[in-house]
């Protein structure tokens, strides 16, 4: 599903270059879960941003399943991150005057799926994720776990075949952050998509069946388990 090739990419600072990844090489099989961990600084968040075609190497290959993101097309890395790619982040980016089911069934409408396709997915991810009961209320009553799940829901909505979370429960409290765990671990489990998150939480590391440590845009041993 996922595989990097000696991927390099470097941003300017003063004179002397940056190299947030350094020649990072990996493949992440369809359906599997990794967690991303490391320092501050590491090169994390620009995996993750790699991943998502949101940013370029500027060397070094990156595929996703036979789609080459290294040199896509900006009309390609629109249909990828439309109908392939699931995003969620630490902030939870809902609208505040849409309700749950609202927010989870917006993306979907913007992409043209007609609404009676959308609605039965929307409800379909609600009762995955554990929403069903909360899909007519505004973000404001909901709790942060809520919030977090109902952005997973989003996320997930559309099939994504990867979903990438950057610190999907930094954000949270120890009870919230559980709920959320749990909900990601569920649909790892049922391989709905692949899944990689980049977190600084070490519980939620250990429960990936992979986990990929950096340090200076490198990935570092033990990789892989």
């Amino acid at each position: 599903m996922i595989r990097l090739q000696k991927v390099t990419r470097l941003y300017s600072r003063g004179e002397a270059p940056i190299r947030a990844l350094d020649e990072v090489s990996l493949e992440i099989p369809h359906g599997e879960f990794a967690a991303v961990t490391g320092p501050s600084g590491c090169g994390k968040s620009t995996l993750l941003n790699i991943l998502g075609g949101l940013d370029r190497p500027d060397s070094g290959e990156i595929w996703i399943g036979d789609l080459p993101l290294h040199r896509a097309r900006d009309a390609a890395l629109t249909r990828y991150r439309r109908h392939d790619l699931g995003l969620i982040f630490q902030f939870f980016n809902l609208l505040p005057a849409m309700t749950v089911e609202e927010n989870v069934e917006l993306p979907l409408l913007l992409r043209g799926d007609p609404p009676k396709k959308t609605r039965p997915r929307v409800a379909e991810t609600l009762e995955l994720v554990g929403l069903t009961a909360r899909r007519h209320h505004f973000p404001h009553q909901l709790s942060g776990g809520e919030m977090q799940r109902t952005a997973i829901a989003r996320a997930l909505a559309g099939r994504p075949k990867l979903l990438l979370a950057d610190e999907p429960t930094g954000n949270l409290d120890s009870g919230n952050a559980a709920r959320v765990i749990e909900t990601l671990l569920k649909i790892a489990s049922q391989k709905i998509a692949t899944l990689v998150i980049v977190t600084h939480s070490e519980e939620l590391a250990r429960l990936a069946p992979r986990h990929i440590r950096m340090l200076d845009g490198k990935i570092t041993p033990p990789y892989p388990q």
